[in-house]
């Protein structure tokens, strides 16, 4: 008797939520393949989940809950029953809870589940205990920021549009690693005669399969957008009649902004020569419906979401809009076809308490609010790896006083300070239902296979905890499958009562997004608002970053890789050979004035921290921009430190998100010391 052939989903933060067939045979998953019959992903999985029971059945798992028995950080840990850490937590929140109150606890998660049960399923239950709440803004708020400064509510463009488009532009995004499906139907719009263009801030693998590549300053992305349509008015290019009928604020940019935006003083700022803005320019007024897919590295500056702002104006100028195939795709909102307050339960909250950014939990964790966190609960993270500014947050970390709880499928970085660690399941082990965030579609899953040794999913350990509080609550005896039936039961255009059942049955569907007419913008003027009063900024412009007054000389990038997605996938050891260990790009003129050659051990520091790298000495990266890729675990690390020992709590101009990417520091053959004082 052969295998059984389960379906599931691709449950990490990716955007396409790919389709998977896993084969099971007694209750292990032994292959995982990409689902042919999933309708956008086709088939096709990345390298990192191309081996997923690698990752489930990994022999580094934790299979039972763990006591620490040594010192913070040092990883020594002793079993315990599920019902004595149960009885511990709540134990201790009691107590801490009657000093301080709830907002002492803190929850800490992002997407290391992007299930809408097991992601969301810690809402209820911290709302209910009047914890402090976590603002979970590390990735792209920014650009959703940026977007709806010109574009307001408006839907995004269908991504199949690609396919119609005649200039394909994937601007900052490595989408061979991040986006393989955009990057198969940008192949497909090139081979039916469409260019394609990458813009990064080094060769990407992206860039090696564009007909052009531009490669630009970090941060510099919106001066190439400024001096693009500079050379657009200046030459007569803008679409006029577009602009009269649909446009607001154009003649005010045109006037007060754009005669600054010369390409020959762009050029400084973006990094390209000002005959490269000019010629980008042109083509791009010239492609009938040039398609945009912008990433969300771009947006990680102090600039982030006025990058975005800009870029969003080049297809109002161009009247790109007006024709199937043109305009800016930033990524797809699902959010009305599911109700999620049936999961998130914001109604459970007595009061609405304290917001924590989680791109500042240093200054959390060490700092002086009132009341002070005593309390740390991380679930489907790893913060003390890709959290801002890592010095401070293990020093949060190392607080004797602070109890922190960890549940986890590996003992990661963060783990390794908890007082508590619960073994987590991975996503083959629980129900849940996903949307994508890359398009429009949805799928449901059931467990594939039974709880690696006493793991439990997140909403299991939530309902235990709740138990364990004395609460009566009937919504917390809920199952998984209840939950995810409370987000079917319920009517919306997305999806009529045939695609529901398919949804209930596991199979993996379209949504039908209610449809909006090309025109009909959803700003509150009517118009796309490249004037926006609201805004601090009422015009888009030219703004620096927060790297530019740093005084280092070098601009540090923490880029994608194809073989793992943030701190993910280390755990695999044929992934991370692949890797081929922590390292750090320079430029051949930048190591030579430097003393510094390839394979060399180097430290990369700035005023937060150093960090150690083996150097790769390549052109691959420009003069000026050194470039890592991945967050390693320290486990793997040359050094001490990752890459976030250099990486600020500073907060982007828009949404409050993370300045992961605006970072400068210098680079030396020998240790320096942490805390480094710029040079001049």
């Amino acid at each position: 008797m052969g295998p059984n052939i389960v379906r599931s989903v691709c449950p990490y933060d990716c955007p396409d939520t790919c389709g998977m067939l896993v084969e099971v045979e007694d209750g292990r998953a032994v292959r995982v393949s990409g689902d042919p019959g999933h309708p956008t992903t086709r088939g096709l999985l990345c390298p990192k989940m191309n081996h997923y029971e690698r990752t489930v059945h990994s022999p580094r798992r934790l299979t039972t809950p763990l006591m620490r028995t040594g010192p913070k950080g040092e990883g020594r840990f002793e079993p315990v029953s599920w019902s004595e850490a149960i009885e511990r937590i709540c134990s201790c929140w009691k107590g801490l809870i009657s000093s301080y109150g709830g907002e002492c606890v803190l929850p800490y998660s992002y997407a290391g589940t992007m299930g809408l049960v097991q992601r969301n399923s810690g809402h209820p239950f911290f709302h209910k205990l009047g914890a402090s709440r976590l603002e979970r803004t590390i990735c792209s708020p920014a650009k959703d920021a940026g977007w709806k400064a010109v574009m307001g509510d408006t839907p995004a463009m269908e991504p199949t549009e690609m396919e119609q488009s005649d200039l394909v532009i994937l601007w900052g995004i490595n989408a061979v690693a991040t986006s393989i499906h955009a990057m198969r139907d940008a192949q497909a719009a090139r081979r039916r005669g469409a260019r394609l263009w990458a813009i990064d801030t080094y060769r990407t693998p992206t860039c090696e399969a564009a007909d052009d590549a531009f490669i630009v300053r970090p941060g510099g992305d919106g001066a190439l957008a400024l001096g693009m349509m500079h050379v657009m008015v200046r030459d007569g290019l803008a679409d006029r009649a577009f602009i009269r009928d649909n446009v607001l604020g154009f003649e005010e940019f045109a006037e007060k902004v754009l005669p600054d935006c010369a390409p020959e003083r762009m050029s400084a700022a973006c990094g390209l020569p000002a005959a490269v803005i000019e010629r980008m320019a042109r083509e791009f007024a010239a492609a009938k419906a040039p398609f945009i897919r912008l990433g969300s590295g771009l947006t990680r500056y102090g600039n982030g979401a006025m990058t975005v702002r800009t870029i969003a104006c080049l297809p109002a100028i161009s009247g790109a809009w007006q024709r199937p195939g043109g305009g800016v795709f930033t990524g797809t909102s699902t959010g009305a076809a599911f109700p999620l307050h049936r999961v998130t339960r914001e109604d459970f909250m007595a009061r609405p308490t304290r917001l924590l950014s989680m791109n500042q939990l240093g200054a959390a964790l060490t700092g002086l609010d009132d009341p002070p966190v005593m309390s740390l609960y991380v679930y489907h993270s790893n913060p003390a790896s890709v959290t801002p500014d890592q010095n401070a947050v293990i020093k949060g970390l190392e607080r004797n006083d602070l109890f922190t709880v960890v549940h986890e499928r590996f003992l990661t970085d963060t783990a390794r300070y908890a007082d508590i660690v619960l073994p987590a399941t991975s996503s083959l082990e629980q129900s849940d239902l996903y949307r994508c965030y890359g398009g429009y579609h949805s799928q449901r899953c059931s467990a594939a296979i039974p709880p690696v040794g006493e793991a439990r999913s997140n909403w299991e350990v939530f309902s235990l905890l709740a138990m364990g509080m004395g609460w009566d609550e009937p919504f917390f005896r809920l199952s998984a499958d209840d939950l995810v039936e409370q987000l079917l039961d319920f009517d919306t255009p997305w999806r009529d009562r045939e695609t529901t059942q398919r949804l209930r049955d596991g199979e993996p569907v379209p949504l039908t997004p209610p449809s909006e007419a090309k025109g009909d913008w959803k700003t509150l003027s009517g118009r796309i608002e490249i004037r926006n009063d609201r805004e601090a900024e009422p015009l888009p412009r030219l703004l620096p970053t927060h790297a530019a007054g740093d005084g280092f000389p070098l601009r540090l990038q923490s880029a994608t890789t194809t073989f793992a997605l943030n701190s993910s996938f280390y755990e695999q050891e044929d992934l991370r050979s692949k890797q081929g260990g922590m390292a750090l790009m320079m430029h051949p003129r930048d190591a030579a004035e430097r003393g510094l050659a390839d394979g060399q051990r180097v430290m990369a520091c700035n005023g937060l921290g150093e960090v150690e790298f083996a150097l790769k000495v390549t052109e691959r990266v420009p003069v000026g921009t050194v470039v890592t890729e991945g967050v390693w675990w320290r486990e793997f690390c040359p050094g001490e430190r990752g890459v976030n020992a250099l990486t600020s709590q500073r907060l982007t101009d828009g949404g409050r998100g993370s300045t992961l990417y605006d970072v400068a520091v210098e680079v030396r053959g020998e240790r320096i010391g942490i805390g480094i004082t710029p040079v001049g």
